[in-house]
C-alpha cells in the first residue's frame, strides 16, 4: 500500500515538472500545446475511492493551473475526467476484474485497451479546456481540429511516457 502511495506522489511530482517546464512551453504548429499530466489521473489504481480521486484530480488541474496562470480550466477538466474515468473502466474493461491498487496500465488491460482509454478521456480534457477557454462556438470547426490535433498529440506522448515508464507484465 505504501509502495502505491509514494509511487502515485513521485509520478505527480514528475509529471507536474514535465509539463511545467517542457510541454506548457512546447506548441508545435501553434495549434497545440500536449497535455500529459493527466497521465496522473489516468494511472491511478481502479478502486481507489471516488470522492479521493476526485480531490486528486482537482488538486492535479488546480496545481497545473498555477503554474500556467489558466484560472481552473485544467482544474475543471481534470474533475470532469476524473468523474468520467470509473464509468469508462466498466464500459471498456467490464470483462476484467481488477484487483486491488491495480492501475489501468497497458500491461493490465492491453495496449489497445489503453490506447482506446486514454483517447477517450484526453478527447474529454480537450474538449473542455477549448470551449471553456474560448466560451463561444464562433470558431466551431477550428476549435474542433485543435481538439482533435491536441488528442492525437497528448495521447501519443502519453503512451509514449507510459510505455517507457511502467512494467511489461504483470
Amino acid at each position: 500500500m505504501n509502495n502505491i502511495i509514494i509511487k502515485n506522489i513521485i509520478r505527480f511530482i514528475l509529471l507536474i515538472i514535465l509539463q511545467v517546464l517542457i510541454f506548457n512551453n512546447m506548441n508545435p504548429g501553434g495549434i497545440v500545446s500536449p497535455q500529459v499530466y493527466i497521465t496522473f489521473i489516468l494511472l491511478l489504481p481502479v478502486r481507489i475511492n471516488k470522492s479521493f480521486m476526485l480531490i486528486l484530480a482537482f488538486s492535479t488541474g488546480l496545481t497545473i493551473d498555477y503554474f500556467a496562470n489558466t484560472l481552473g480550466l485544467n482544474a475543471a477538466a481534470c474533475v470532469a475526467i476524473g468523474f468520467i474515468r470509473p464509468g469508462l473502466i466498466k464500459l471498456l474493461f467490464h470483462s476484467h476484474e481488477f484487483i486491488a491498487d491495480e492501475e489501468p496500465s497497458p500491461a493490465i488491460i492491453g495496449l489497445s485497451g489503453f490506447i482506446r482509454y486514454t483517447i477517450i478521456l484526453v478527447f474529454v480534457q480537450q474538449l473542455i479546456i477549448v470551449f471553456l477557454e474560448m466560451l463561444s462556438f464562433r470558431n466551431f470547426w477550428h476549435n474542433i481540429t485543435d481538439i482533435i490535433i491536441g488528442t492525437i498529440f497528448s495521447t501519443i506522448l502519453i503512451n509514449i511516457i507510459v510505455l517507457l515508464t511502467t512494467k511489461k507484465n504483470k
